[in-house]
C-alpha cells in the first residue's frame, strides 16, 4: 500500500490539523507525519511544498494529494471502510454529516475569541458576542446526538465516528477555557480527552515552543 502522510500545522493551535489526525490515527493505519511551525519566515514556503491552497492539513496517499479536514476525512471513510469513520445506519449518518457540516462552516464568534490552546488555562475569557450561543448550540448538539444515537458507546454515534473528530478541538477549548457543561456533556467531553490520540497530540503540543501571535 502506498504510503500516507499528514502534514500539520503546530499542534498547539492548529484545530484543523487536530481532526484528520485523529481520523488517520482512528482507521489503525501507520502513517507519516509532517509537522509545519506557525509564525516562522519560512513557514508560507513549508506550507507551498505540500498544499496547493496554502493551507494545511494535507493528506498524501501516494501520489494522491487531498487537502481541507473535512475532504481528508471523508477520503480516509471511503478508503478503510473497516475504520467506520461514519454510521452505518443512514438516518445516524446524515445527522453525522449535518453535524460536521455545521461546525466545518459555523460558530465563527467560538473559534475567534476562544482559539485553540491546549495547554493554556483561560477560565472566563472569550466570552465575546455571540460566543454564548455557539456554546449554547453545541451543548444542545451533543446532547441531542447522544440521546438518538449515543447507544453503544460514549462518543456522538456510539462508537468514534468524524462527528467526534471535528469536535475534539471544541473539546480542547472548553477545557482551556472553562465552559460549564451539564452532565451529558462532561461525560462526552471525558470519553474525548481519553482518545489515546488525542492524548499523544496534546502532549506533543505542551511541548511545542509557543508562538507569540497564538497567545
Amino acid at each position: 500500500m502506498s504510503e500516507l502522510t499528514l502534514i500539520v500545522a503546530s499542534k498547539n493551535y492548529s484545530s484543523w490539523s487536530l481532526r484528520p489526525y485523529l481520523a488517520l490515527a482512528h482507521t489503525g493505519q501507520p502513517f507519516r507525519e509532517v509537522l509545519v511551525t506557525l509564525d516562522e519566515a519560512e513557514t508560507a514556503a513549508n506550507i507551498a511544498q505540500y498544499s496547493p491552497s496554502g493551507r494545511l492539513p494535507v493528506l498524501r496517499h501516494g501520489a494522491l494529494t487531498v487537502w481541507d479536514s473535512l475532504a481528508i476525512c471523508e477520503y480516509l471513510a471511503e478508503t478503510f471502510p473497516q475504520a467506520r469513520l461514519w454510521p452505518q445506519d443512514t438516518e445516524a449518518r446524515a445527522v453525522a454529516r449535518s453535524v460536521v457540516a455545521e461546525m466545518h462552516s459555523g460558530f465563527s464568534a467560538l473559534r475567534q475569541n476562544m482559539t485553540m490552546n491546549i495547554r493554556a488555562r483561560k477560565p472566563g475569557m472569550g466570552r465575546a458576542p455571540g460566543v454564548a450561543e455557539d456554546i449554547a448550540r453545541i451543548r444542545a448538539l451533543w446532547g441531542d446526538c447522544r440521546a438518538r444515537f449515543g447507544q453503544g458507546g460514549p462518543f456522538l454515534f456510539g462508537h468514534f465516528t468524524i462527528a467526534d473528530a471535528f469536535y475534539a478541538p471544541v473539546v480542547t477549548r472548553f477545557v482551556t477555557y472553562d465552559v460549564e457543561l451539564d452532565a451529558v456533556g462532561k461525560a462526552y467531553r471525558d470519553a474525548v480527552l481519553e482518545l489515546p490520540a488525542l492524548k499523544a497530540w496534546s502532549e506533543a503540543a505542551r511541548s511545542e515552543p509557543p508562538v507569540k501571535r497564538y497567545q
